[in-house]
């Protein structure tokens, strides 16, 4: 942007094109996101720890250390993620990192074990917005 003299500042000049940017960097920011969403599915070892995050109960065994925590249903530790996945848990808690980071999954630690869970509400935003940008 030139340099103005004074008298040739406008105010509305100015408020434009801070809404343009703002709309601009919001916009670049849901195309960021989605396309992260989208590299983290990209590893079919995510996508199926994604699908069997759907199903807990039909995947991985009872979660006994998470019987207190009733507010976390659904969580699992990362030891049955990495046996039911074939994979060392390093591994796998690089996977559900990434997962995690591109709002995939909620994660909650209690005691020494780290329990995972879908997080629906991301998945749900990502899907409307990959509607709404394709």
């Amino acid at each position: 942007m030139a340099l103005m003299k004074a008298a040739e500042w406008r105010p509305s000049f100015l408020f434009s094109e801070i809404i343009h940017l703002h709309f601009y960097k919001y916009r670049y920011n849901n195309v960021m996101d989605i396309l992260s969403i989208i590299k983290a599915l990209s590893n079919e070892s995510r996508y199926s720890i994604l699908q069997y995050l759907k199903q807990p109960e039909k995947h991985f065994p009872l979660q006994i250390h998470l019987q207190d925590e009733d507010d976390f249903a659904g969580g699992v530790c990362v030891g049955a993620i990495a046996e039911k996945a074939g994979l060392a848990q390093s591994v796998v808690s690089g996977y559900l990192a990434k997962l995690q980071q591109a709002g995939l999954l909620e994660c909650r630690r209690i005691g020494q074990w780290t329990y995972y869970r879908r997080n629906e509400a991301g998945i749900q935003s990502f899907i409307e917005h990959f509607k709404d940008e394709l």
